[in-house]
Parts: C-alpha cells; structure tokens; sequence
C-alpha cells in the first residue's frame, strides 16, 4: 500500500465521520422543530366542551355489535 492510497482513506473515513455529525445535528434539530410544531398545535386546540349526556353514556364498548 503506498503513502496516497493511506491518505485517500484517511481523507475518506474523516470526511464520512464529518457527514454523519452534520446529519445527526440536522436530525436533532428537524425533530426539536416537529417538537415544537406539534406542541402549538396541541395548545391551539378548543378546550373539550362537557356535554349535557348522562354520566354512564360513554363508558363501555359493546364489541358484540
């Protein structure tokens, strides 16, 4: 093996371990945003409104039907 072909791979392992720290800082950051997406849209919905139904309405599921 000689002097450039070690360089080469030298070059080559640095640059490979370089793109996958800028694609797991692109990861973390595209999930803190899809975080914080998701956290307005959860605050942006309506308060769930009680409903003039009778307490037992709503607590079983007939899975015979």
């Amino acid at each position: 093996m000689d002097v450039s072909s070690i360089a080469k791979l030298s070059t080559s392992i640095a640059e490979t371990g370089n793109r996958q720290e800028v694609g797991l800082a692109v990861l973390k950051k595209a999930q803190q945003l899809q975080a914080s997406t998701a956290t307005q849209l959860l605050d942006a919905l309506p308060a769930v409104q009680p409903s003039n139904l009778p307490a037992h309405l709503g607590n079983k599921i007939n899975t015979t039907a």
